[in-house]
């Protein structure tokens, strides 16, 4: 089954959770899509887990709109959302439409992801108005890591939880299709699923959402570098690699591999003759 904005909202209607992961390339979309995942991010986590960079903030609009378009290539059910990178939105409404529709257009994206609440609430009604379905994003939004000053849960206080409630009403009313909580106490995020009619997907805020998402190199543990506490490794496929990459370098140091089974044969009578004029 194909999934849709249309399909995603019926799984809120139905109380059924909503699966979403992130990927950046056709092999591991493919993957994923015959594994039966509803939405696929094509996240700006890409800074992080294939560019190495220390956080987002340097992803560019080329990035995202190349991995995008590779995940679109490896998928069939799968609704595709591809995150907006930072400074393709803020700067204004006009870009923020612009650069939707060039995701869309060149990144083969189905809906797009952006930061922030109320602040952005123009920029979300106008990408909706232009036929582009928007995911919200609320809570600790990795894109502000410097005005947070780190990676900090959000909504612990009163008044950043009222904050946080005011954001994700205005984000529906304002025509998001779905909202990430991330890093948002488990009690704070049951209460504004409750409150709203368009679901929720947590990382890091409770069971208590309408679905789950994670960055897929911190579930199949092979980003190699520390993982937050929300997240959890499903397949060491990491430690997988590494075993297969030990025997790869021991068979081949031993003369192992490549044996006959792994080699190309040729007619001996061909050979002989290819010596012989090798030979002259």
């Amino acid at each position: 089954m194909k999934h849709t904005v249309t399909t995603i909202l019926q799984q809120k209607a139905e109380g059924a959770k909503i699966t979403m992961l992130t990927v950046y390339d056709y092999s591991t979309a493919k993957i994923m899509d015959e594994s039966g995942i509803e939405i696929m991010l094509v996240g700006d986590s890409l800074g992080n887990t294939i560019m190495g960079y220390p956080d987002t903030l340097s992803v560019t609009m080329e990035d995202m709109i190349h991995h995008s378009a590779a995940v679109a290539r490896g998928t069939e059910n799968a609704l595709i959302v591809t995150d907006m990178p930072f400074m393709s939105y803020q700067t204004s409404v006009y870009d923020a439409a612009f650069n939707a529709g060039r995701l869309v257009k060149e990144g083969r994206a189905e809906a797009v992801k952006l930061e922030g609440g109320r602040t952005f609430c123009p920029h979300i009604k106008a990408i909706t108005e232009a036929q582009i379905p928007v995911m919200a994003h609320l809570g600790l939004t990795p894109q502000s890591v410097n005005a947070f000053g780190g990676y900090k849960v959000q909504g612990k206080d009163e008044e950043s939880g009222k904050n946080l409630i005011d954001d994700a009403l205005a984000v529906e009313e304002a025509g998001a299709f779905a909202v990430v909580l991330e890093c948002v106490p488990a009690d704070l995020a049951a209460l504004i699923t409750g409150l709203l009619r368009i679901p929720t997907i947590g990382i890091g805020a409770g069971a208590e959402t309408d679905g789950q998402v994670l960055v897929s190199h911190d579930m199949f543990g092979t980003y190699g570098r520390k993982s937050p506490k929300f997240s959890k490794v499903f397949a060491d496929a990491g430690a997988l690699m590494r075993d297969g990459i030990g025997a790869f370098i021991d068979e081949t140091k031993n003369g192992k591999f490549p044996d006959e089974e792994h080699s190309y044969c040729i007619d001996a009578d061909t050979m002989k003759i290819l010596k012989e004029y090798a030979e002259k």
